[in-house]
């Protein structure tokens, strides 16, 4: 089963300045519509982008709406046994959810400075 995390519990993460990675497994032409950081590895360029995922980090997997990500962790997890990843709820569309109670310019500005 594929671990999920949402906005708000990634958002505690970076303000607590944890160490994360975060992955965009959109494609990059997404990118110019919204980011929210981290390394892009297109999902069909997952195969060959493994040896750039932490082993030892808290990995969080994005995408627009989670399908891909979750996709790309359960790939992930059959090649690997990571254990240390999770599938951001609802992708990046959940930041502008109206259940979020923050303002989507205060998640971009804190999600900025995630590398």
């Amino acid at each position: 089963m594929t671990k999920e995390i949402t906005v708000t519990d990634l958002k505690a993460l970076v303000d607590a300045k944890e160490k994360i990675q975060l992955i965009d497994v959109r494609e990059p032409h997404e990118l110019e519509i919204a980011t929210i950081g981290g390394i892009n590895i297109p999902q069909n360029d997952i195969p060959q982008s493994i040896d750039k995922i932490d082993k030892d980090k808290q990995v969080i997997v994005y995408c627009r709406s989670g399908v891909r990500s979750a996709n790309a962790i359960k790939f992930i997890q059959s090649k690997t046994g990571q254990e240390n990843l999770y599938n951001l709820k609802g992708g990046i569309k959940a930041i502008f959810m109206p259940s979020v109670n923050l303002q989507r310019d205060n998640y971009l500005q804190i999600f900025q400075v995630v590398k």
